[in-house]
């Protein structure tokens, strides 16, 4: 590739970086995505932008169940530090494996089941794991999510809507046990903020609708309660 040029001057940046440093890689669940659904990478994505959009700013972020953390580096641009942890250790040597120097951040194998991440944040953010939390656990899971989050700092949980499971993939439904409407999230998130802010999703458009009829839905907590 070392004698391209592009008809483009413009363009040749492309070829010069991947002559030096090869092509990026999206990681395991991002290429089976791309594969089998490529609109869904654009959902998933769009999740992680509005995430970094409600976040830009704070000064170390959690992420919980960051699984191949492809779309973390979204967030990663808009905050002083990022911490992702995920339970499942192929996930997060695929991670590591595909670090670069300018994108490093701590990720490590954790299971939030068993106990809170060491270390204090500003803000904590969960993508697509609540559902796949048994209820009669989810309570723990959350309790220890935000414990390392101090007092000012705020949370995002987002997941599939309740209504959405009907049309879920086949593949999709064999995680999600606990799927959530909006007022049940809404309920849920009070018992940890005195302020909760909920948001509907319909592939990658974000917005204040009828909740009922969203695919996916977001809370926001802000003001931990004691």
């Amino acid at each position: 590739m070392t004698t391209l040029k592009t008809k483009e001057t413009q363009y040749q940046v492309c070829v010069d970086a991947a002559n030096e440093r090869g092509y990026e890689t999206l990681g395991l669940r991002g290429s089976e995505s791309w594969y089998q659904d490529p609109k869904h990478l654009v959902f998933r994505l769009s999740r992680y932008k509005f995430v970094a959009k409600m976040l830009a700013g704070r000064k170390h972020v959690l992420e919980v169940g960051c699984g191949d953390a492809f779309g973390s580096r979204i967030v990663q641009a808009e905050v002083g530090k990022l911490t992702a942890i995920d339970f499942d250790p192929v996930f997060v040597e695929d991670v590591k494996q595909r670090m670069v120097p300018r994108w490093q951040f701590d990720v490590r194998v954790h299971d939030m089941l068993e106990g809170p991440v060491s270390g204090q944040f500003d803000a904590v953010y969960s993508l697509d794991v609540l559902e796949h939390i048994d209820q009669s656990k989810e309570l723990q899971f959350l309790k220890n999510a935000f414990a390392s989050l101090d007092l000012n700092g705020a949370a995002v949980i987002g997941l599939p809507s309740l209504e959405s499971q009907p049309y879920a993939s086949v593949q999709s439904k064999l995680g999600h046990v606990n799927c959530k409407s909006a007022p049940e999230l809404r309920q849920l998130m009070e018992g940890f903020f005195h302020n909760v802010f909920i948001f509907s999703m319909n592939d990658e458009v974000v917005h204040t609708g009828f909740h009922k009829m969203a695919n996916y839905v977001f809370a926001i907590g802000a003001g931990k309660r004691a």
